[in-house]
């Protein structure tokens, strides 16, 4: 028997608001509210399902630097610029963490400027 990822917990300033950013970005709905934090998760599956839920937990520590780790999300229903479109409209940002503007991807950060990537790759809903 093997471990899996069942939820991913994020410090940040502003709860709310990033837990509002990444269920427009997942598709995610707020599962949970608890002590400040912001649990959110798939709405058919809640936590303990196959896709890890997202708790956003209140820090007053700021980010410094670039992230030992980070997200990478892939459309699932439209192009890679189609979806960059989407991304930048429910308020990500452009990120440099260094690339050559060659790579396949995107990297983009949150409203606190946690950055992610999106993949060119298609994957199912």
């Amino acid at each position: 028997m093997a471990c899996r990822i069942s939820e991913l917990v994020i410090d940040c300033r502003d709860p709310e608001l990033l837990a509002a950013f990444w269920c427009d970005v997942l598709g995610y709905v707020v599962l949970d509210r608890v002590e400040g934090s912001v649990e959110i998760g798939p709405e058919d599956e809640g936590f303990g399902g196959l896709r890890p839920t997202i708790v956003f937990s209140p820090s007053d520590q700021p980010k410094a630097g670039k992230l030992p780790l980070h997200i990478d999300v892939n459309p699932t229903d439209r192009d890679q610029d189609e979806e960059l479109e989407r991304l930048l409209a429910v308020g990500a940002k452009p990120a440099d963490v260094g690339q050559t503007g060659e790579e396949s991807w995107y990297v983009l950060a949150d409203p606190e400027g946690n950055e992610f990537c999106l993949l060119r790759r298609r994957l199912s809903g």
